[in-house]
């Protein structure tokens, strides 16, 4: 049986390094997969990369209206794995279908997203995995600060912590990974 994996980070912990690795794997051993995105994240067009390493590779992308699609084009062809990048900004009904892929089609889906937002709320794809993957694993970095594990993802503009605003906000740079006791001193510090 096929399982649907979520390994979770927040930014700056080589999630995308993560997927690429282990898209490399497979296409060491000449086993063809396939890699999603949600077409919201539009800072790299249609292929995924990292930070971490120079490797790249090209990715399908699906937006909030599509359903089916996904499950479609695994079906059309038999790949040996499903990767998913940025998974959180997925929508509850695509989760949904993953899911259906693993248990279905009888492939594995692998899953690789972050967990939270900037205010520390589940994201909709990232909730229903939660609800539904047969494994969570965490992808661990430390505190941009100090040095105990980032749980959280701090939205800065300009160098400031801010802590307000829209949930989905696609960047890179202006976010950093920070721990709860980090995250709560910069907060308590803005509301003075």
């Amino acid at each position: 049986m096929s399982k649907l994996i979520f390994y979770y980070g927040t930014m700056r912990s080589s999630k995308s390094a993560q997927l690429i690795m282990t898209a490399y794997n497979y296409q060491q051993q000449n086993k063809p997969i396939i890699i999603f995105k949600p077409s919201i994240d539009t800072r790299d067009g249609n292929i995924v990369k990292s930070r971490a390493l120079e490797t790249t590779y090209p990715v399908y992308t699906f937006d909030e209206n599509d359903y089916e699609y996904i499950y479609n084009m695994v079906k059309l062809r038999k790949y040996h794995a499903v990767l998913c990048d940025e998974i959180q900004f997925a929508k509850e009904h695509h989760i949904d279908e993953l899911a259906r892929i693993a248990d279905e089609l009888n492939v594995p889906v692998l899953c690789f997203g972050l967990l939270t937002d900037f205010q520390g709320k589940l994201f909709e794809g990232s909730k229903r995995l939660v609800e539904l993957a047969d494994k969570i694993q965490e992808i661990k970095t430390v505190c941009w600060y100090c040095d105990r594990k980032a749980r959280m993802n701090l939205r800065t503009v300009d160098g400031n912590p801010v802590f307000e605003g829209e949930q989905i906000q696609i960047g890179d740079e202006e976010y950093l990974p920070v721990c709860r006791k980090c995250y709560i001193k910069f907060k308590n510090n803005s509301k003075k």
